[in-house]
């Protein structure tokens, strides 16, 4: 990775997160907004398909730079620490961060949110966190993005729920016509009914058991509704429009 092609800015925030595994999804600003870490674990849950935001990797498995301007000497000055967890793969985020040979510093250890036993606990629920997926993802949320061919923009100043994207993940075991027909038929609903944009993951258990137990998916069809929380699911039936939208919350919001 050529850091020379980032086009870092002078001065800004960077924040990355890595997974038990080793994955590392991260963030570079220059108007240091907050609630990355927020953005950082839905990016995550959605590339991986988690069952939820993986929020208990804040702050064990962080690192943070910043680029700050002094004012008395007018000198750019640095400041880059990692949990000690992270700490290892301080070349990785020079090379991302451009920061050459940086010799980061080693964040205070949470005992109360860090505690090594306690993490491995979220281990069988996430168990996509801790294998190597070659996942190296920057993330710029002030670029606009296009979910299901619409245009929509989610700035880093904006909470997550006040993002009007929705996401869905389908759970299916197998492609045949039966599957085929639930794929037209909820279509044919997200297109009518709902008036934000969409993104509709297709995840085939035969396939990718590993996702269904980490979604908790028993039987199929299992849709669920990933954002905007509160999680739902509907199992089964997935014929009865009424039902769909009643049980994901999604009410009747395109004009007619």
């Amino acid at each position: 990775m050529d850091s020379d092609k980032l086009s870092l800015p002078k001065l800004f925030k960077g924040i990355a997160l890595f997974t038990p595994g080793g994955d590392l999804v991260y963030c570079i600003d220059p108007h240091k907004q907050g609630r990355w870490h927020l953005h950082l674990c839905a990016t995550l849950q959605e590339t991986l398909g988690l069952s939820e935001p993986p929020h208990f990797l804040v702050p064990c498995y962080t690192a943070t730079i910043d680029h700050w301007l002094d004012p008395n000497t007018q000198q750019i000055k640095t400041f880059a620490e990692a949990s000690p967890l992270v700490i290892r793969y301080q070349a990785l985020l020079n090379c991302i961060f451009g920061t050459k040979e940086l010799v980061w510093q080693s964040a205070t250890w949470h005992e109360d949110l860090c505690d090594r036993m306690m993490l491995t606990t979220y281990r069988s629920s996430f168990p996509l966190l801790w294998e190597e997926n070659d996942l190296v993802l920057r993330l710029d949320l002030s670029e606009p993005v296009t979910l299901n061919n619409r245009p929509t923009t989610i700035s880093p100043e904006n909470s997550e729920t006040e993002t009007q994207a929705h996401v869905f993940r389908l759970f299916i075991a197998g492609h045949n016509p039966a599957t085929e027909h639930i794929l037209q038929t909820l279509h044919e609903i997200l297109e009518k009914y709902l008036g934000h944009p969409y993104t509709l993951k297709v995840i085939d258990v035969l396939s990718h058991p590993e996702q269904a137990e980490a979604n908790q998916v028993t039987a199929t069809p299992t849709l669920v509704k990933v954002w905007p929380h509160p999680i739902r699911r509907i199992v089964g039936d997935l014929n009865n429009i009424g039902k769909i939208l009643q049980n994901l919350g999604v009410r009747n919001q395109k004009p007619s």
